[in-house]
């Protein structure tokens, strides 16, 4: 498809195309299944209409908007492919991110006018030395979304501290020569991601690619010297426990409307798809008025506070609970069609079960969180 013209792109710009998308994402759900990976003509589209420079910072060629329309589009594309989905907000997240890192890194990657896919494993498990300029990093990761189709990879891992220093967790930036992919991905749930495992051997990674976890909490990186703005500014971990959690909300959405085509002349029906409905409108709403408290803080250059913090991560993990949960209303009132693998309530089932696996959307922790700050005590997420 031929790119529209980028004169005056907003968000909702980005999010009409992406709506735009739906019918030729929806036509190749089947596709991204059996090749295990999102289609090459998808992760075209995507490009083509401009939605993977969303957050691209302007000096760049990006658009450089607030990150939530990355979850926007997130939610109108998992309608139709929650595993298309999942790619589009992970591989987004890590533009936004790269954005934080130094400047020189910035130009190394997106320098010449290129906008390359960067795909993660933040999972904490490679061993890393240190060297003169930087770090020598060795491991195996898994879970790396979109890989086959990344030029770049961020890999999470410890750097070495002297003794009694805090622990120095940061995320590692790789080009393509320096890792290779292991084809691990024979799942039931959202089989299209393509996270197979990423293994490094004895890789050199400069100080400058590499983006520690303390400064995104805090939101004052060294990126943010030249992209300064209320954008660049968020928690890191609010950022990436949305793009995990969002796609659950855009399979539930995508269940509910198949389940209405299908059962439209039943009452029974017609009163459980305005139940779902209403959770699922409740959901979004959330957490769109927790986006809107953290961009108002930023942008009148106000801390977040913790506690709220704490509340907007909780918020992103229940959402993930409520959609699963109307996901299993509809497929148990579908009935025995639904346990066909080619139909399409089933597909949402699956992909919905395996996103609500994501140890982000795990609902527990940052509920004890929550709670433990509400009765005096001190935060112990890092991701908020």
């Amino acid at each position: 498809m031929t790119r529209p013209t980028d004169e005056l792109v907003t968000e909702l710009t980005l999010v009409q195309r992406a709506c735009a998308l739906r019918p030729w994402i929806a036509e190749r759900a089947e596709q991204a299944i059996a090749l295990r990976r999102v289609p090459d003509e998808t992760m075209r589209d995507f490009e083509a209409s401009g939605l993977h420079l969303a957050v691209v910072p302007k000096r760049y060629g990006g658009y450089g908007l607030n990150p939530r329309v990355i979850f926007d589009m997130q939610l109108e594309l998992g309608r139709a492919c929650p595993s298309s989905a999942w790619v589009f907000g992970v591989l987004s997240v890590h533009t936004w991110q790269l954005a934080l890192f130094p400047v020189e890194t910035q130009d190394e990657v997106w320098g010449q006018g290129r906008h390359p896919w960067i795909a993660s494993s933040y999972m904490p498990v490679g061993k890393v030395r240190a060297v003169d300029g930087g770090f020598r990093i060795s491991g195996r990761w898994s879970f790396s979304s979109g890989c086959d189709h990344s030029e770049w990879i961020m890999l999470g891992s410890f750097a070495p501290v002297a003794e009694g220093a805090p622990p120095d967790m940061r995320t590692f930036l790789l080009p393509r020569s320096d890792f290779r992919i292991v084809d691990t991905w024979y799942v039931t749930g959202l089989r299209g991601s393509g996270s197979k495992d990423i293994v490094v051997e004895d890789a050199f990674v400069p100080n400058r690619r590499t983006h520690k976890f303390s400064d995104g909490f805090r939101g004052d990186s060294p990126g943010n010297e030249v992209n300064p703005d209320a954008p660049y500014r968020f928690p890191f971990g609010q950022i990436h426990t949305r793009c995990v959690s969002t796609p659950a909300l855009g399979a539930a959405f995508g269940a509910l409307e198949h389940f209405a085509q299908q059962h439209g002349d039943d009452p029974t029906a017609a009163r459980l798809v305005e139940d779902c409905a209403a959770t699922l409108d409740r959901e979004v709403w959330v957490l769109q008025r927790n986006f809107a408290e953290m961009s108002a803080h930023l942008t009148a250059g106000t801390p977040i506070p913790v506690a709220r913090r704490a509340h907007f991560r909780y918020d992103a993990a229940a959402a993930v609970t409520a959609a699963l949960g109307v996901v299993d209303k509809l497929a148990e009132a579908h009935g025995r069609v639904a346990i066909f693998e080619r139909d399409p309530i089933n597909r949402f089932f699956q992909d919905a079960h395996a996103i609500r696996a994501h140890h982000a959307n795990q609902v527990e922790k940052p509920a004890a969180n929550l709670g433990g700050i509400q009765f005096g005590h001190k935060n112990a997420d890092f991701f908020i």
